[in-house]
């Protein structure tokens, strides 16, 4: 996807703090599109995170969005960070193990907004 993404006045708001959440998953972990969603009060918006992790991209300032993952630790958004296996290896080099485009140890490397965060 080229070129800069159009978004409403009110989905800025809900990206931006889908960003200030991903900044915050330490490095090695990671956490689904729904816990974010979750843990900012509108559990019915996972796509939504989706849609701003694919934003992300776009932004000067870095997010993490390797670290978001689908529910069962798949990596359904890798076809968003320029190369199929980028994503995959930017996990790696966290010490994440992905096989076949899912997380090994996805309980273990699971980080919750909602048990490690204060409710926004």
């Amino acid at each position: 996807m080229t070129g800069s993404i159009k978004i409403s006045e009110q989905h800025k708001d809900f990206f931006k703090q889908v960003y200030q959440v991903v900044k915050q998953i330490p490095p090695g972990r990671v956490t689904s599109y729904g816990a974010i969603a979750r843990f900012l009060g509108m559990a019915r918006s996972a796509r939504m995170v989706g849609w701003a992790m694919n934003h992300s991209h776009h932004l000067e300032e870095p997010i993490p969005a390797h670290r978001v993952v689908n529910r069962q630790g798949l990596l359904t958004g890798k076809m968003h960070f320029g190369s199929p296996d980028r994503m995959q290896r930017l996990l790696e080099i966290e010490g994440i193990t992905v096989q076949n485009d899912q997380v090994r140890d996805f309980e273990k490397r699971f980080w919750d907004p909602v048990a490690n965060l204060e409710i926004p």
